[in-house]
């Protein structure tokens, strides 16, 4: 399985983006205050769009990135080609020794750094704020969480949208990969 992780933050403001309002009058945006927001690891499957989330309470962490990639493991038995960013808990000493003791099940390649063009699951995440935050404000941590999770609830039953998302990477990135090509001949 060739998987596109990465990991989002949504705020509990919200996502901003274009509204009308009265000339002269600038819509409000509230706050509370607070910045606490709901952080989601995330992975999708290049071939069949399939969607992998997992929502942590606390901050992203080198713990955290590891049961996201095991939780993942108890979903599949096949090998996981890993394509993940710079971010520091992927690429921490605690984490390339998880991959290097995974190493049968999992091969991981690292995007260079500040990349996210290459990164097709970026493009969830933005399909995810326009479905779920875009121009919301949640009084309760816990409102935000629901509209999240109902989002990649909708993407993960929706994979064929997700597949679509990849439509436009192949297009920025000039990359067009065939499973055909991928697969392995049996040996003779």
């Amino acid at each position: 399985m060739i998987l596109f992780e990465d990991e989002a933050s949504f705020a509990p403001w919200g996502s901003l983006s274009d509204t009308w309002a009265r000339r002269g009058r600038q819509p409000d945006v509230p706050t509370r205050g607070k910045r606490k927001g709901y952080k989601v690891y995330g992975a999708i499957e290049y071939f069949t769009g399939r969607l992998f989330y997992q929502g942590i309470a606390g901050r992203f962490n080198s713990e955290s990135s590891q049961a996201f990639l095991q939780s993942i493991m108890r979903h599949t038995r096949k090998h996981l080609f890993l394509i993940h960013d710079g971010a520091r808990y992927p690429t921490s000493q605690s984490t390339q020794h998880f991959f290097e003791t995974h190493r049968q099940r999992i091969t991981a390649h690292r995007l260079p750094s500040y990349s996210p063009d290459d990164n097709p699951i970026e493009y969830l995440w933005k399909k995810t704020k326009q479905r779920g935050t875009h121009n919301k404000y949640f009084p309760e941590l816990s409102a935000l969480i629901g509209s999240v999770e109902e989002a990649l609830a909708y993407f993960s039953m929706h994979a064929d949208e997700v597949r679509c998302l990849f439509g436009r990477y192949q297009e920025e990135s000039g990359l067009q990969l065939n499973q055909a090509e991928l697969e392995l001949q049996p040996a003779a």
